[in-house]
C-alpha cells in the first residue's frame, strides 16, 4: 500500500484530505505543523508527500528545502496546496523542486489525478531500464503511454520506404526522431579498410536517432531498411520541447544514453578482443533479442549471412563456418535457409 504524508496546520483540511486518500486505497500519514512534518518524513519514508505552503515556525518552503537536502528524501514526490491567494508564488515552490502544486478549494478528483500522475512519474524514473538503446526506447514507450510526455504519434507525418532504402547517411544533420512502426533497420559505420559495422538494429516500435538530436550533431552512422518500413517522423524542435519540459524526465533520459555509449564502446572492445565463436554466439543472441517478438527459441532469425557477419565484425565465410559448428552442436538449426535457435542460455553462456 503507498504511503503519502499530509503536512497542513489546518485540522479540517488535513482530516479531510487524509479521509479522500484512506478510501482511495492509500495509508496516510499525518502532521499539524513543518516540523513534525519533516520529523515523519525522515522517519517514514513516504511514497508521497503534500503539504501546505502556509504554516506557522516553519512554511511549506522550508519543508521542500530540509527534505530536498537529505538523500533520504530528496526524490519524495511533493505536491504544494495553496490558497488562490498565494497561487502567485506557486512558482518558488516548483522552482525548489516541488513536483505539482493543487490551488485550495480543490475537489477529490484533482487530488487523486494528481496524486496518481506523481507516483507514476517516480515509479517510471526509477524503473532499472537497460543501459542501452532499448532501455531508453522503453523509458519513452512508458512516458508516452502515462501522459507524462505528450507526443501523439497519430498526429505527426509517416514515410514508407522500402527494403534496401537509406533512411539517414553519416555527416547528415538529423531533422526528425524516427519512430518504426513496422519493418526493420540497421544502423551501420564503414571502416577504414572499407568494412561495413552494424551499430544498431531497430524492430517495430523503437525510436530512433536519439544521440545526434541531444547532442546537435550530424549522423556517425548510416540507417537502411532491412525490411519495408513504416515510420513516424517527429520533428526535431517537437521532440526537444517535449523532453525538456520536465528536467528530471530529460536528465533520466540523458542518462540512459550515455550508458548506451558506453555499452557500445564496451561491444567494441569484445569486438577486438573476445574469440569468433563467443562473439557470433552472443550477436545471435542480440539480434533474437530485438526481434524475435514472441521470444520462442524456436522462430526464425530474419536477417541476412552478410548482416551478421557485419554485426560481428567478420567475414562472412568465417561466420558460416561459426554457425555449420553451432549447428553440430545442437545450439541452433538451419532450416530453409534460415537460422532457429535451439539452445539460448548455452548460446548465451559459451565459455570459448
Amino acid at each position: 500500500m503507498r504511503r503519502i504524508l499530509i503536512i497542513d496546520d489546518h485540522d479540517a483540511i488535513r482530516e479531510n484530505i487524509s479521509e479522500i486518500l484512506t478510501l482511495a486505497g492509500y495509508h496516510v500519514l499525518a502532521a499539524g505543523d513543518g516540523k513534525k512534518g519533516v520529523e515523519i518524513a525522515l522517519r517514514e519514508k513516504p511514497d508521497l508527500i503534500i503539504c501546505d505552503i502556509m504554516m506557522p515556525d516553519l512554511d511549506g518552503y522550508g519543508v521542500l528545502h530540509l527534505l530536498k537536502k537529505n538523500t533520504a528524501t530528496e526524490y519524495i514526490p511533493f505536491i504544494f496546496l495553496t490558497a488562490k491567494t498565494e497561487r502567485i508564488d506557486f512558482r518558488k515552490g516548483m522552482e525548489m523542486g516541488a513536483d505539482d502544486y493543487i490551488t485550495k478549494p480543490f475537489d477529490d478528483i484533482e487530488l487523486l489525478n494528481a496524486i496518481e500522475v506523481r507516483l507514476k512519474k517516480y515509479d517510471i524514473l526509477h524503473t532499472r531500464y537497460s543501459a542501452d538503446e532499448k532501455g531508453a526506447n522503453d523509458l519513452m514507450k512508458d512516458l508516452r503511454e502515462s501522459g507524462l510526455v505528450k507526443m501523439e504519434l497519430d498526429s505527426y507525418e509517416t514515410e514508407e520506404l522500402p527494403r534496401k532504402q537509406t533512411l539517414y547517411s553519416t555527416g547528415k544533420r538529423p531533422k526528425f526522431l524516427y519512430y518504426l512502426k513496422k519493418g526493420k533497420i540497421k544502423a551501420s559505420r564503414i571502416h577504414e579498410d572499407g568494412k561495413e559495422y552494424i551499430t544498431n538494429l531497430y524492430a517495430a516500435g523503437d525510436f530512433i536517432g536519439y544521440l545526434p538530436l541531444l547532442e546537435n550533431k550530424t549522423y556517425e552512422d548510416t540507417a537502411e531498411v532491412l525490411e519495408q518500413a513504416e515510420l513516424v517522423l517527429i520533428p526535431k524542435d517537437e521532440f526537444l520541447s517535449v523532453l525538456y519540459k520536465d528536467m528530471n524526465i530529460a536528465s533520466r533520459f540523458i542518462n540512459l544514453i550515455a550508458q548506451n555509449v558506453q555499452e557500445k564502446e564496451e561491444r567494441l572492445l569484445s569486438l577486438a578482443y573476445g574469440s569468433l565463436r563467443k562473439r557470433i554466439a552472443k550477436a545471435l543472441a542480440d539480434i533474437h533479442s530485438k526481434f524475435n517478438k514472441t521470444n520462442g527459441q524456436g522462430e526464425a532469425l530474419d536477417i541476412s549471412r552478410e548482416d551478421i557477419a557485419h554485426y560481428v565484425g567478420t567475414a562472412t565465410e568465417s561466420l558460416i563456418r561459426t554457425l555449420s559448428d553451432f549447428k553440430s552442436e545442437k545450439l541452433i538449426e538451419i532450416r530453409d535457409g534460415k537460422i532457429r535457435i535451439t539452445d539460448l542460455e548455452k548460446l548465451k553462456n559459451l565459455l570459448y
